[in-house]
């Protein structure tokens, strides 16, 4: 099998950078030699998993975050557009946030990891496309695997992504989402919005959030999506209203295991193209948007499934 790897070394508060000699040792011992390409800044991810894709590699391993991960299956998926054959995904997950590597338990030590790669099976599993405007008010497109949202997820990343050059390990990713959570609710301005999801009739709401989701959690285990599934060809819509912050700060815990789906303040959809437009003046309702854990640009944004698009190994 020939196999590439793209690390982030960067991951974990810099975790990866200690922890990826063990990492590249145990995966040579069981895969044998293979491609490697090491990330600098945003965006080199998902350019190096395009041009190994190019070149015919049969796997292309993240080795990093969610963040990671997503500009990696974002340069495979690419490449499938091109005409290529597209390579497998696997992960080697390192990193502040890893709810795409939990979503198939896949372990985070290097021995355990490595004989996940070499042993497990190939699976496919659905992607997602966001097209949105970027920061300069220009039209992107990005592909995602996990969960994309908008509202307050989107000033968080920003802050966390931020923060994450600066600390070294001191907390975990789910205590340090839930913490610049709690921040960022108290400053952020709700937003008002637009929701349609396959031409059905819209749902007009100021929001907190909008989770458009192929994987369950994000944030490192917020469980916002339950009932989402990664190969059942739809996206879980999930609508947080923005009613009152001290209201959703005490939910916020339900978050973790699921329970806010009871709740008069969330509305689940779910569909295949779903898009958000703000209301009323664009320039105070365009949501900032959370792609899997970055930051990207902001709404008028639609989201679309694209059925069993990605192969994984796990």
């Amino acid at each position: 099998m020939r196999m590439g790897v793209v690390v982030n070394p960067a991951a974990g508060g810099g975790r990866m950078r200690h922890e990826w000699p063990s990492f590249a040792a145990a995966l040579e011992r069981r895969m044998g030699a293979f491609v490697l390409r090491e990330t600098t800044g945003p965006g080199d991810a998902a350019q190096f998993a395009l041009e190994l894709s190019r070149s015919g590699l049969d796997l292309v391993v993240a080795a990093g975050g969610d963040g990671t991960v997503s500009e990696v299956a974002d340069g495979i998926l690419r490449a499938q557009q091109e005409g290529h054959e597209g390579a497998a995904l696997a992960v080697a997950p390192v990193g502040t946030g890893s709810d795409f590597a939990a979503a198939f338990a896949i372990p985070g030590g290097a021995e355990e990891c490595a004989a996940r790669i070499a042993e497990g099976t190939t699976r496919r599993i659905d992607a997602g496309r966001v097209s949105f405007l970027d920061d300069a008010g220009r039209p992107a497109v990005r592909h995602f695997v996990s969960i994309a949202s908008l509202g307050v997820s989107g000033p968080i990343d920003r802050v966390i992504n931020e923060a994450k050059a600066k600390r070294r390990g001191a907390l975990s990713g789910k205590a340090l989402f839930y913490l610049f959570t709690l921040r960022e609710l108290l400053r952020y301005r709700f937003q008002d919005v637009r929701v349609e999801v396959d031409g059905g009739a819209p749902v007009e709401a100021r929001i907190a959030l909008v989770a458009v989701a192929n994987n369950r959690s994000f944030g490192g285990g917020m469980m916002i999506a339950p009932d989402a599934v990664m190969d059942d060809g739809l996206l879980e819509v999930v609508v947080v209203k923005g009613d009152s912050r001290l209201r959703l700060m005490a939910d916020l815990r339900l978050v973790y295991t699921g329970a806010h789906k009871g709740r008069d303040t969330c509305i689940f959809l779910r569909g295949r193209r779903i898009t958000v437009t703000p209301l009323g003046e664009a320039g105070c309702n365009a949501a900032l948007l959370d792609i899997d854990g970055e930051s990207p640009g902001r709404i008028p944004a639609s989201f679309e499934v694209l059925p069993g698009a990605l192969a994984v190994r796990v």
